[in-house]
């Protein structure tokens, strides 16, 4: 998970949390952040605990009291809002570096950095999970990327097409995506791509995957999209990049480890899949 926020130090701690205490951290998780800015009071009786009890839980965490727990995740709502306008002129000139050779070592020392602790925060339970359902050939796998991220879902769901059955791209005509949505059953398996800034539509779609008994997976930042609250597997990255812009170079990292492992899962159906494939594009004219 990736350092430094709030959901993710909760997750980290769950056991070595009280059960009383366990309840406040599954409240807050269940509707992250905006549940962190409730009273301690609303905190207590959703969780059906004290108010001491959501107290001892932020003490837990590290945080001195209520007040200091708001603040840092006031401070990391801020982060998570921005956007690459806000960041651009966050730095007056968009973090601008005057050298060519500047640049670059600038550039190698945030992905490198970047990609490293993302693979190394990545939780195996997660990976191994989305390894097993991104290969379980009985299940129907749809992706579904946004503005930028709409580019690593086709990467990896392209790579998926060739090594198993059963593997489309959520339509972007409303006609077709209704349909498809409204045809979801406990097959299903909904892979997501969401980076702050965070868009709407997929969590409703995640929802309803999840309410048809489908799985959800989601590649996001280390923030966290609304649809983690309804996922199976959540695989968070870092976003460090010399530009205004987030790096989806770290998620391209995550993916190619999970390509490399649904490969092992898949054993000589992946080679089969994939000669089979060959073949057909060789009688076609395309190789």
């Amino acid at each position: 998970m990736a350092s430094g926020t709030i959901a993710d130090d909760i997750r980290l701690k769950l056991g070595i949390l009280s059960p009383a205490e366990r309840k406040v951290a599954r409240v807050l998780l269940a509707a992250y952040p905006s549940s962190g800015f409730e009273t301690i009071a609303t905190l207590a009786e959703r969780a059906a605990v004290s108010a001491p009890t959501v107290l001892r839980f932020v003490n837990r965490l590290g945080y001195s009291g209520f007040p200091d727990f708001q603040a840092t995740l006031r401070a990391e709502l801020d982060d998570r809002n921005a956007s690459p306008l806000s960041l651009y002129e966050a730095t007056g000139d968009g973090g601008a570096i005057d050298s060519a050779a500047g640049l670059m070592a600038r550039s190698s020392q945030l992905f490198t950095t970047a990609v490293a602790q993302t693979l190394a925060e990545t939780p195996p339970h997660d990976l191994e999970n989305a390894i097993t359902l991104l290969s379980d050939r009985k299940k129907r796998i749809t992706l579904a990327g946004g503005r930028f991220t709409h580019l690593l879902a086709q990467y990896l769901g392209l790579h998926l097409m060739q090594l198993r059955d059963d593997v489309r791209f959520l339509p972007d005509r409303d006609v077709e995506r209704t349909a498809m949505l409204a045809a979801l059953s406990r097959r299903d398996v909904l892979v997501i791509f969401d980076y702050r800034r965070y868009e709407h539509d997929k969590v409703a779609i995640a929802q309803l995957t999840q309410e048809h008994g489908g799985k959800v997976v989601v590649f996001t930042d280390t923030w966290l999209s609304p649809t983690a609250s309804h996922a199976e597997v959540v695989l968070p990255s870092q976003v460090n990049t010399p530009s205004p812009y987030d790096s989806l170079v770290p998620t391209l990292a995550v993916i190619e480890t999970v390509v490399a492992g649904i490969i092992g899962a898949l054993g000589g159906d992946a080679h089969q899949h994939m000669q089979h494939g060959e073949d057909t594009a060789r009688r076609i004219g395309l190789v």
